[in-house]
């Protein structure tokens, strides 16, 4: 381990002018852009990292999202030549990028003086970029070509000039260009804010001290993390897991994985799980590790910085071709919503046995993604609305779950009934809690939530992406189980037919779609 050169103080100032810088990023990226999906929700993150492409500092937005650039996006600046001052990447391939293909990632370089200090991201989830159905998540897709353009990584600005080709090309292959093109933008407005923040600590505290600030952010959190992994239990640990299905086959899929805990290190070994599926629940790797890295997170310190150093005393094994490693051209538009989710989920089971009074029950275990799409009879024009649907949070070693949050994987916010209705032509009918679906305990498991949507076009696609709703989210410590989730439809006549977790149909003028989500499991034996 390399001697710190910065002292405490000046490494915190730096690390937390670094967070502010990420933070401000995506304040900016939420105000300037046009979709509900991210002015309203912030599906969407943005972050820092150095000349080696190492993440640095992170704001605090979607985990799903920061997990998978720490890992890709070293790989992903490898595949073209190296971005002078002006250019902006983009890339949305899963299997050079590490999400699926919404999740739009741009990339500038940021200099000081003619000289590389860094780079700046930002990752958002778009509400349309093409494929079978809107919203670009379809419930039954079969390969990744189904779901929407696949861009490799490309310049879309070189030198600071928009290259209109490579735009033209995009939006000729989108629902809503308008909308994209707006997003794009403010994706764009995202990076300048973080490179001009950047060269403004380079003029205010001098490059070489921002450079081995950089170090030592990632050395310290480093440090931290071997302590953190010091004081487990040595020993073999393990936990399985499964989902529903994959949205194809009936049959659950299978999620396994061994923890081995010995001498300051932590090897986390997936061997056993299913090799990838014909369905969409296929994860790249990068987002398993997004996954994993969750988990240890939420086990450990949450004061530790979450960069590239805090993840270098661990190390993950997926076997390849499988549902957690899944190889191209495999639909993986769910691998995001609901592989990572029970990634997190047998990960902090296994984490359970030696970590109790650390790991809460298991929370909802799904993201509920619903996506709606027509054409809206008020403009004549398409329209795609996608959201992810908060459900109970496992209940806590310090308490209850929370009812009807966002959990694990995403942190994205609601989208709002008032902009929904306005924006779309649809009507919330229902927006409440799901009374006694959290499992019981001495802690109790958060409640779930009821959305019902009803459509105001003539005919409307809906897709929906969940789990959770044969297989019940666990309890912890003799907690019960948390209620599974449901989806349905109910006609304009009132008849209710029910849906699987993963389809796609139409529905018509004033039909409904209800989506109820899980409950949390319950945390420790009740008390009698």
């Amino acid at each position: 381990m390399r001697k710190t050169k910065m002292d405490a103080a000046a490494l915190e100032v730096l690390r937390n002018a670094l967070d502010a810088t990420a933070e401000e990023m995506g304040a900016v990226l939420r105000r300037t852009s046009f979709s509900p999906n991210i002015k309203e929700r912030m599906d969407a993150s943005c972050a820092i990292f150095d000349k080696q492409a190492q993440l640095v500092a992170q704001a605090e937005h979607v985990p799903v999202h920061m997990g998978s650039m720490l890992n890709a996006l070293g790989p992903t600046l490898k595949s073209i030549a190296p971005l002078a001052e002006g250019d902006v990447l983009i890339v949305n391939d899963p299997f050079i990028a590490g999400a699926h293909l919404p999740d739009i990632l741009l990339v500038s370089s940021v200099f000081f003086r003619e000289i590389h200090v860094g780079y700046v991201a930002t990752r958002a989830h778009h509400s349309d970029i093409g494929g079978m159905e809107p919203g670009s998540m379809p419930g039954n897709s079969r390969e990744i070509f189904q779901e929407g353009l696949i861009i490799p990584p490309v310049l879309l600005y070189r030198a600071g000039i928009l290259q209109s080709d490579m735009e033209k090309i995009i939006l000729s292959n989108v629902r809503t260009p308008d909308e994209r093109r707006g997003d794009l933008n403010a994706q764009l407005a995202s990076l300048k804010i973080g490179e001009r923040r950047l060269v403004e600590l380079c003029e205010k505290y001098g490059r070489h001290m921002l450079l081995e600030g950089f170090t030592e952010l990632l050395d310290y959190a480093e440090r931290r993390m071997r302590h953190q992994i010091e004081q487990f239990k040595p020993g073999v640990y393990r936990a399985t897991d499964v989902l529903d299905n994959d949205g194809i086959s009936s049959e659950p899929v299978r999620i396994s994985v061994t923890l081995t805990v010995q001498s300051g290190q932590l090897l986390i070994d997936f061997e056993g799980t299913e090799k990838q599926r014909p369905g969409n629940i296929n994860a790249v790797a990068p987002m398993t590790h997004s996954a994993v890295f969750f988990a240890l997170k939420l086990a450990t310190d949450s004061t530790i910085p979450a960069n590239s150093g805090t993840f270098r005393p661990i190390e993950i094994r997926i076997p390849k071709g499988s549902v957690l490693n899944a190889q191209s051209p495999s639909a993986v538009c769910a691998g995001n919503t609901e592989m990572t989710q029970r990634v997190s989920d047998v990960v902090l089971k296994a984490l359970a046995d030696f970590l109790p009074e650390r790991v809460p029950a298991a929370s909802q275990g799904t993201m509920n993604l619903i996506g709606i799409g027509g054409r809206d009879p008020r403009s004549g024009q398409p329209y795609t609305y996608v959201e992810t649907i908060g459900g109970g949070q496992g209940g806590r070693p310090m308490g209850a779950g929370q009812d009807g949050i966002q959990c694990n994987m995403t942190n994205t916010m609601n989208t709002p009934v008032e902009a929904l209705e306005i924006a779309y032509p649809l009507r919330v009918e229902r927006y409440e809690l799901r009374d006694n679906s959290g499992g019981e305990g001495l802690h109790q498991g958060g409640s779930g939530l009821i959305r019902s949507i009803r459509v105001l076009d003539h005919e409307a696609r809906i897709s929906l992406i969940s789990d959770r709703r044969l297989f019940s989210p666990y309890g912890i410590g003799g907690g019960a189980e948390g209620l599974v989730g449901r989806n349905y439809y109910v006609s304009a006549s009132g008849v209710i037919t029910e849906l699987p977790g993963k389809i796609t149909i139409s529905l018509s003028n004033e039909e409904t779609v209800v989506v109820e989500t899980p409950g949390g499991g319950g945390w420790g034996k009740k008390n009698l």
